[in-house]
């Protein structure tokens, strides 16, 4: 992590705000989830900050990875909400039991109370960028 001195004002607090932080791609942490939520196959998820570098106001916000056929089987949010950026592939998505389609560019918001799944449907992979937070 390389941290460079820029002089910026906070928009909440209007105080001077002297650091920002630039995290390389070689030092996200990097996991393999197998059979993830209950799915097919394996998922990659590049961490791209931590819980406390979001303050602890969500718990993930990440790269997925997921091949050819590979899937997060359904789940339901508690007192969060999880929202999916899809940045390259094809994927059918279940939004609370309804199945629809997404490709790269759509963004799709499950709330809290609300389940989803999503499997990789295209020839090649499904990238996503993943943000949970806390309600």
């Amino acid at each position: 992590m390389r941290k460079f001195n820029l002089e910026y004002t906070c928009g909440f607090c209007h105080r001077k705000e002297r650091t920002t932080m630039i995290k390389r791609k070689d030092n996200y942490s990097v996991q393999r989830n197998e059979n993830m939520r209950g799915g097919e196959g394996v998922v990659i998820i590049e961490h791209l900050l931590t819980p406390e570098e979001m303050y602890e106001k969500g718990r993930l916000f990440a790269k997925l990875i997921l091949e050819p056929g590979c899937s997060i089987g359904y789940h339901i949010h508690e007192g969060e909400m999880e929202s999916y950026h899809i940045t390259k592939g094809e994927a059918e998505l279940s939004d609370n039991g309804e199945i629809v389609k997404v490709s790269a560019g759509d963004t799709v918001l499950t709330k809290s109370d609300e389940g989803h799944s999503i499997k990789c449907t295209g020839n090649s992979p499904l990238e996503i960028i993943a943000l949970i937070l806390y309600k």
